[in-house]
């Protein structure tokens, strides 16, 4: 009987030593569980946080953008923000939001772009004359709000620019806004702007030898295409012009845009494309091209221009416009030859396509020359130069001079 108790005495304290082997194997295994599932949930949460972050710092960089226009979709964040109580969010959660969105919203900078050629100015003291002209007049009238930048943008060869540093140092000391100065290297521009323009210069340049050079005298029909994509709007001013308004107003200009149009922009005030259209006019003595306001379609003039250059990038009427078929087809069907530039190209393509553009008032661009009154058309000159209402900018194009205030 001894034997067989041991044995069990045996049997009991290797079952005991299992069982507990047993508990800590379970035990174990839970833990490993435990540790891997909580683990996992710590370290999606640390990835949410950090895209939600991401996304934050995404979308305040955005904010610098230099877009004229309201920001929409912020206000759509913060009426979403506000319906979201049933997510545990208090109402006074969302207004505490929501005032610090509108912080941000007042502390968020909109900028204003203009743009202005200034090449072979060093050289020019005509130029130089005209450029303190227009900017002396253009800072006394304008007025901008806090949180506004007003950005120069000048497109100049390098002599040009030393030249222009010189002269803005002096100009702007006298400015009562914010004020942002940019030169953009007339070469580098012209490198990427001549294979899109290339294909209209012989339509609508002075003569041959001169294509590239010329390039950048089309620089706004493709601006939409050089430009950081965060320049969405920009206003783009000859050298020749005076104001007496602010130019901020100018800018309002682009709120009057109908659904299509991409190009603001003022007829031309002389009946040049009477003559330039001439081949076609014969051709078809029904038609209004090239006759006087208000039933006629003068064409245009290029020294005042909105582009809006958000648009002219999703407009794929106007881009198709820019194809050499397309350039060719349209000059031949109007017999058209011209030699000013984008000015051509756009009164060009406002004859079949007039729903691109928004004609600007006279007085946005009150052109002063008269040449072709006293070149054979003095008979017809006062229907295309008459302007009424006050002048917000003069254009003393042709080197007219321009009246005193």
């Amino acid at each position: 009987m001894g034997i067989p108790r041991l044995l069990s005495n045996a049997m009991a304290r290797v079952s005991t030593v299992r069982y507990y082997q047993l508990v800590l194997v379970i035990a174990a295994a839970l833990a490993v569980v435990a540790f891997y599932t909580l683990g996992s949930d710590r370290q999606n949460f640390s990835t949410t946080t950090k895209r939600i972050k991401e996304t934050h710092a995404s979308h305040n960089a955005n904010l610098n953008d230099g877009d004229l226009s309201p920001d929409t979709n912020a206000e759509q964040r913060d009426s979403k923000g506000a319906s979201v109580g049933e997510a545990g969010r208090t109402n006074t959660d969302s207004n505490a939001a929501a005032k610090k969105t509108g912080a941000a919203e007042e502390q968020r900078p909109r900028y204003f772009h203009a743009l202005m050629m200034f090449t072979k100015v060093d050289t020019n003291q005509a130029l130089q004359q005209k450029f303190q002209v227009a900017m002396r007049s253009m800072l006394k009238h304008a007025r901008f709000e806090d949180g506004e930048v007003l950005t120069l943008h000048f497109v100049s060869d390098e002599p040009s620019r030393e030249i222009g540093e010189k002269m803005l140092e002096d100009l702007l000391q006298g400015a009562t806004f914010r004020c942002e100065v940019s030169f953009h290297n007339v070469k580098v521009l012209t490198e990427k702007l001549f294979p899109i323009v290339e294909a209209m210069q012989k339509h609508f340049s002075a003569g041959s030898g001169t294509y590239y050079s010329d390039a950048i005298f089309f620089l706004s029909v493709a601006m939409h295409r050089i430009m950081p994509a965060e320049i969405k709007r920009i206003v783009q001013l000859d050298l020749d012009l005076k104001y007496r308004t602010n130019i901020r107003e100018l800018f309002e200009q682009f709120n009057q845009f109908p659904a299509g149009a991409v190009i603001g922009i003022a007829r031309e005030m002389q009946p040049v494309y009477r003559h330039t259209f001439w081949a076609y006019r014969r051709e078809n003595p029904d038609s209004k091209v090239g006759d006087p306001p208000p039933g006629g379609s003068p064409g245009f003039n290029s020294g005042v221009m909105l582009l809006d250059l958000e648009a002219m990038r999703r407009s794929e009427p106007y881009n198709q416009l820019l194809e050499p078929r397309s350039v060719s087809r349209l000059a031949d069907k109007y017999r058209f030859q011209g030699h000013l530039g984008d000015q051509d190209f756009f009164t060009m393509i406002g004859m079949e396509h007039p729903s691109l553009f928004q004609v600007l008032d006279c007085a946005w661009n009150r052109q002063l020359c008269t040449w072709w009154k006293d070149h054979g058309y003095g008979d017809v000159f006062q229907l295309y130069y008459h302007c009424q209402g006050p002048v917000k900018i003069y254009h003393g194009n042709c080197n007219t001079p321009i009246p005193d205030d």
